[in-house]
């Protein structure tokens, strides 16, 4: 077993840790309250920054293998010539070793320990152990994060995320608790609406949730009168991405509306919208050529976010994937070099601006037009996972290229419950996109024909790859339309689930 443990640092990796001593301990400094918080980032360079990340990341991964035993025994199973620390994800490290096995000291404590379960959206749901205090090191940056986006004004907050051994719901309640009053109601229409009528309209709410549901808050209001209108909402949603089209839809409703970034496997809070990060996101809906100079030529728009390099270190593989290490030392079950196949990208804020200033964008400017104080920590920006496509003829369709056709067409988006994606496949073996919609209508055929229509040219209109194959192959890119009423086929089990699904990974013929 000693082999495992065997990996050192170099002597230039070591004068860097010893570098990173005295500044954690200003860096605790930093983080004492929100004030010092902001006021640190501020003064901290992006250069500085990205090199402290990397550099915490090693870190972690030598204090993983040094105390963990299921990880020790991965890195020695998967060393390759070229150095580089190998990526772990569900297949290749937790399914592979036993819960205790990849806890540090190769042991699950028996107190202050909080198990979360994973939603099971991908297939089987797991376990997920941590301790109090990585748990309360994320409810502070969840508590900042808010504070950053929504001010100082007292308010109450509405818990609507799906309660029990899911990690948002709970955490996200215990980390308001820092910024406000608290009511958990989960995803109870009726109890958020007997929580409004009692408080009142004197007070300011903001409600979390996932995007779908805060829509639902919406279209119950009016189908049942309730003076939503009445009321000053802010909305912070998550678990899964958001269009601004959906974006707009809830702004009719709320005053803000912002998505936090994270995922079970590795952590709720990874990161966050910023007013700042909003805007430029918007901006580069309305204008190609900033979407393009920021993140490619990739046809979708990616959810923008910040996030804390001294907490976290992202990369980007070769697949466009996202590859996090949680570089604090109170993980109980660490994740180094994590990937969880969400697509997407990273960059340092000075980056950012220098290609926003490239095309007559300045980000200070920016920032003043949406009313932030700007802070220089870097972007992450995501696409969604890898494996939620549905590829015909060479063209990639996702989900959010179906969620903005949607609320392209506000007259469907009215009706439209949910949706999921999948292929279509024929008798004699030839596939075609199948676009499966829950609808609030008795399904008909003038309907089916609205939905086709209307979901082909909006795909013809933003994918580049679905234009080029319409234009070879249109017999096979006219996407099937099944209409479904509320809770039948595909959507059957949709609420025992704490998330819509997206894909059904099973041709349907």
């Amino acid at each position: 077993m000693k082999d495992y443990y065997s990996i050192r640092p170099g002597i230039l990796e070591r004068l860097q840790f010893i570098l990173l001593g005295p500044r954690d301990l200003l860096l605790k400094l930093i983080c004492v309250n929100y004030q010092s918080f902001i006021w640190g980032f501020r003064k901290l360079s992006p250069k500085y920054m990205e090199w402290s990340a990397r550099i915490r990341a090693r870190r972690a991964f030598y204090k993983a293998v040094k105390e963990v035993p299921a990880y020790a025994q991965f890195v020695h199973a998967h060393k390759n010539t070229s150095g580089e620390i190998p990526e772990t994800d569900k297949d290749t490290y937790i399914k592979a070793y036993p819960t205790e096995s990849r806890c540090v000291g190769g042991i699950l404590p028996i107190r202050q320990i909080m198990i979360d379960e994973s939603s099971g959206s991908t297939g089987t749901p797991f376990n997920w152990v941590r301790s109090i205090e990585e748990r309360r090191d994320s409810h502070l940056f969840i508590s900042y994060f808010a504070s950053y986006c929504f001010g100082s004004e007292p308010w109450i907050t509405i818990n609507a995320f799906s309660m029990g051994a899911w990690a948002t719901g709970l955490n996200m309640g215990i980390a308001l608790q820092r910024n406000s009053v608290v009511k958990n109601t989960g995803p109870d229409i009726d109890k958020i609406f007997s929580t409004l009528e009692f408080f009142g309209s004197r007070h300011v709410y903001l409600i979390l949730g996932y995007p779908p549901f805060l829509r639902k808050i919406i279209d119950t209001a009016e189908k049942t009168g309730f003076p939503l209108w009445s009321y000053r909402l802010y909305g912070l949603v998550g678990g899964e991405g958001m269009s601004e089209g959906l974006r707009d839809y809830l702004l009719q409703s709320f005053q803000k509306v912002y998505s936090g970034y994270g995922a079970t496997d590795l952590e709720i809070g990874i990161a966050g919208e910023t007013p700042l990060s909003m805007t430029i996101r918007r901006l580069a809906r309305d204008k190609p050529e900033v979407r393009e100079a920021l993140f490619g030529s990739d046809s979708r728009l990616p959810m923008l976010f910040q996030y804390n390099p001294l907490m976290h270190h992202v990369e980007v593989n070769e697949n466009r994937e996202l590859i996090f290490t949680i570089t604090r030392s109170s993980l109980l079950s660490p994740r180094i070099r994590y990937n969880v196949h969400d697509q997407g990208g990273v960059a340092r804020y000075d980056e950012i601006a220098k290609k926003l200033a490239s095309l007559g964008h300045d980000i200070n400017r920016l920032a003043e037009q949406c009313g932030s104080i700007p802070i220089s920590i870097p972007f992450v920006w995501v696409y969604g996972r890898s494996d939620y496509t549905v590829s015909v003829m060479g063209a990639n369709i996702y989900p959010e290229d179906i969620e903005q056709c949607l609320y392209d067409a506000p007259e469907l988006a009215r009706i439209t419950r949910s949706f999921c994606l999948s292929l279509s496949e024929g008798c004699k073996g030839e596939v075609k996109p199948r676009f499966n919609f829950e609808i609030e209508l008795e399904p008909d055929p003038d309907i089916e024909n609205t939905f086709r229509t209307t979901m082909l040219e909006g795909l013809i209109r933003m994918n580049a790859d679905f234009r080029a194959a319409w234009q070879e192959f249109q017999q096979a890119m006219v996407p099937e339309i099944h209409l479904y009423k509320f809770g039948e086929g595909p959507f059957a089990n949709d609420p025992h689930k704490i998330k819509q699904v997206r894909f059904l990974a099973k041709p349907e013929k």
